[in-house]
């Protein structure tokens, strides 16, 4: 019998929740096959076996937190679990007869430790929702509740209003809403941890956001007139990502302390460039890392970008690709945002805001005025190693880069 533990995730990550299991007891698995999702702070992380055999039991359910090295299951193996191996075990060559294996299945959902037998999906959304699995109606033949068991259950359920209906758990919100409908979700792992870390950061540095505008014509225009080129040549699209992470490099290179962190009572000065790019995940924000951002060409940054954003949207990222980074970039115009405060990913002391493209009239001189593509652009950074002097030129800096993009090719 072999046991299932808890992996050695990262340096800085010490436990996790269950998510969902992909395997229930009873089930079969091949060695290397997936048996469950691990949430941690950072990542979700899929657990293999082993070896090959029969998830005999698990100990620990979906939303549990475990530590690392903790036993969380059991696999029995193939032939050495003697007659309750191989009443788990595939089926033989002397299949049972045709009544045996539907009466067996039927019972299935009851077995094992007790838990409804349900489908990845379907757990995922119950637990979303704060169902019970066990109170779902379904109309599976063989009692295995699905999604949209879930989904129907939930909508067809009684309004939360109704005091009777009502779990007792949810008293006091009700009380307190005066008989209001409410909806009660427990935060995911990685939100808390984005909760916390958040606050943290305001609490521990001397945040301070500094703007600025910058006129997109001659990045918009050489977008337009290589945009064609640059894919056949590339086979990716030419982005407005790729100039702005020339341009930051090129001011973190003329101002150093925003490419720098405190420890304890130093300054550690990076003179590497590995920049984060902010992406929404279904499950939160993360910033995945693009290395080296001074050593890529224009296409090389928009395939790794392009990379990373992918693997953030499935849910695949790696550890290493979240840590480490340098400086943080966040596109917050993607979603119609005209301005902001980003908050600083520590330890990390700067973090650049891009805005929405938007027109609006500028003065071209004492007379004239043109309606241009104007971008907000906001750098918060830390106050304690970064001075109002740094920063205004640091964006400055970038506001020069983006309106003469042909600097870009010199700076690169």
């Amino acid at each position: 019998m072999a046991e299932i533990k808890v992996p050695e995730l990262a340096e800085s990550i010490s436990e996790g929740t269950i998510a969902q299991w992909l395997k229930q007891p009873g089930d079969y698995v091949e060695q290397g096959e997936y048996l469950l999702e691990l949430e941690t702070d950072k990542v979700n992380v899929e657990l293999t076996a082993e070896e090959s055999g029969v998830l005999k039991e698990v100990l620990k359910d979906s939303g549990d937190t475990v530590q690392v090295g903790e036993v969380i299951g059991t696999i029995v193996a193939g032939e050495a679990g003697g007659s309750e191996s191989a009443a788990l075990a595939p089926a033989s060559k002397e299949e049972p007869a045709a009544e045996q294996k539907e009466e067996a299945a039927k019972e299935e959902p009851k077995s094992g430790n007790g838990r409804t037998i349900a489908s990845p999906a379907a757990r995922k959304l119950a637990r979303e929702k704060g169902l019970d699995l066990s109170e779902i109606p379904t109309v599976d033949p063989l009692g295995r509740v699905r999604k949209q068991d879930v989904a129907s259950y939930q909508k067809n359920e009684a309004p939360a209003s109704a005091p009777k209906a009502a779990p007792k758990a949810n008293a006091s919100v009700q009380n307190d809403q005066a008989g209001k409908p409410v909806e009660r979700e427990r935060m995911s792992r990685r939100r808390q941890t984005i909760a916390k870390r958040l606050v943290e950061v305001q609490q521990t540095a001397a945040m301070l956001t500094t703007f600025n505008e910058v006129d997109m014509t001659a990045v918009m225009d050489l977008r337009k007139r290589r945009k064609d080129a640059f894919f056949e040549q590339n086979d990716v699209k030419l982005g407005f990502m790729s100039f702005f992470t020339k341009a930051v490099v090129a001011a973190l290179k003329k101002y150093p302390l925003l490419n720098a962190e405190i420890q304890g009572d130093e300054l550690v000065i990076k003179k590497f460039y590995d920049i984060g790019i902010a992406v929404a995940a279904n499950e939160g924000l993360v910033v995945p890392v693009v290395r080296d951002a001074d050593r890529l060409s224009f296409a090389g940054i928009e395939k790794e970008i392009g990379h990373l954003a992918k693997k953030a949207r499935d849910n695949k990222l790696s550890l290493n690709e979240l840590q480490g980074g340098s400086f943080t970039i966040t596109n917050g115009g993607t979603f119609g945002s005209l301005l902001s405060t980003p908050i600083l990913n520590s330890p990390q002391v700067g973090i650049l805001g891009m805005h929405k493209i938007q027109l609006r009239p500028v003065a071209i001189d004492e007379e004239r005025f043109e309606n241009r593509p104007m971008m907000y652009l906001a750098l918060s950074y830390d106050h304690r190693i970064v001075d109002g002097k740094e920063a205004v030129g640091f964006l400055v800096t970038i506001k020069s880069l983006l309106e003469d993009p042909e600097q870009l090719l010199l700076e690169g």
